[in-house]
């Protein structure tokens, strides 16, 4: 169907021009300017598409088709619509875009459901503002309080309310849904590494996702003149946290499954060319597939960073998520296999080494995921590119799967 091929190409080129670096990749920070552009283009093709909007408290957006069963529980697909700084254009908008495209193919062959179809666009999932992640699924079943959510800030001190307040939503809007409401949740996204496209397959099947852990690390010191303060008379907090992060990848590597750890963000301050640093703040990012091996690490970073308070210099570790690593369910999964074999179009099972709004939803409910191939495997970057033929298939599959799950007459 090469209209949907091309209606995906211009819903692709449409949400990357919402940044706030032109030409230098996607940022497209929550409740941004951006974030308002991104939203208003979303909304205006649900409508076409036949959907009834709504948005939440958290601004995660809600299309929906009506089913002919009285108050059933809906079948929702979508992801997410934020980015990292400097991101692509296909990190969440493309699972957005494809679920928008299988509402479009219900509309277009007007078929009508038992159970209600659902697209979502979901907020903050990669916590580039606010930290943490995956706060639009999380805020949805309820792993996310109301008072949590208010206490949020990013880093310029603009909390999430006063954030949604100036783009014009409602956070006085209901938040937290009734997991009874929720069949089941199907997420596209693209791959972000490099499997699919080495073995010349378009479609990966995700059997599970790994357990994510973000901790952020606050090493508290003296600020000082840089040349009238001695060397030993220093209680400098970069160079503590210097010596501290320069030791983490060790804690990964004695690990098993695939474990990894990551410093992403570093903030110094008061970051002044000739004044001793007196506080630095870092995040801890680990990963893996057993839950174990988490636990593990996150423990020993705690022991590392606690050994450095001393010497006038103090520490602390926050942590901002923890999510187990989580199976998708395994009936949609047998669906999903059986509608790429019916349809012919090649497919792997796969591992996500990458968090996704998916691993939230599934202790609710029925969660699944199909990935397609990322060029060279990049991902969170201006290069970031994924074929829309490939997006296409997946819709196909997916129009095929939600089909069943939502019984449609």
């Amino acid at each position: 169907m090469k209209e949907v091929q091309e209606r995906i190409e211009r819903h692709i080129d449409a949400i990357s021009k919402f940044t706030a670096t032109p030409g230098k990749g996607t940022t497209r920070l929550t409740y941004s300017k951006e974030d308002l552009q991104a939203r208003s283009y979303i909304k205006e093709k649900m409508k076409e598409y036949g959907l009834q909007v709504q948005e939440d408290g958290f601004g995660n957006i809600f299309g929906k088709l009506e089913g002919t069963l009285k108050d059933a529980p809906s079948v929702l697909i979508g992801s997410h619509f934020d980015s990292v700084p400097n991101g692509g254009a296909y990190d969440g908008p493309a699972g957005v875009v494809a679920a928008l495209e299988v509402a479009g193919l219900f509309y277009k062959n007007q078929l009508t459901p038992k159970y209600p179809l659902e697209v979502i666009a979901l907020v903050e999932e990669e916590g580039t503002r606010f930290g943490g992640g995956l706060m639009g699924s999380r805020g949805i079943v309820g792993l996310l309080s109301e008072e949590e959510f208010k206490n949020l800030k990013d880093k310029e001190g603009i909390s999430t309310e006063e954030a949604m307040e100036k783009i014009g939503l409602n956070s006085s809007l209901p938040k937290k849904r009734d997991p009874k409401t929720i069949k089941a949740f199907l997420e596209m996204h693209i791959e972000q590494g490099p499997i699919l496209e080495e073995k010349n397959i378009p479609i990966g099947v995700v059997e599970s996702i790994v357990g994510i852990t973000l901790l952020e690390v606050t090493v508290t010191g003296q600020a000082g003149h840089a040349g009238t303060t001695p060397m030993d008379h220093r209680s400098d907090a970069l160079v503590t946290a210097a010596k501290i992060i320069a030791q983490l990848p060790e804690l990964a590597i004695g690990e098993e499954d695939g474990t990894v750890i990551t410093t992403g963000r570093l903030n110094v301050f008061p970051n002044g060319a000739n004044v001793i640093p007196e506080k630095t703040v870092f995040t801890v990012d680990i990963r893996s597939g057993k839950d174990e091996n988490v636990l593990n690490v996150i423990e020993k970073v705690k022991e590392l960073v606690m050994s450095y308070s001393e010497n006038g210099i103090h520490t602390a570790v926050e942590q901002l998520l923890y999510i187990k690593p989580k199976d998708m369910n395994q009936d949609i999964i047998t669906l999903l296999k059986n509608k790429c074999e019916v349809l012919e179009i090649p497919y792997c099972s796969i591992n996500s080494g990458a968090g996704h709004d998916a691993m939230v939803f599934s202790d609710f409910t029925d969660a699944a995921m199909l990935f397609i191939p990322s060029k060279n495997g990049l991902s969170h970057c201006p290069e970031e590119w994924s074929d829309s033929r490939h997006m296409e298939y997946a819709v196909n599959i997916l129009y095929e799967v939600i089909k069943r799950l939502t019984e449609v007459e």
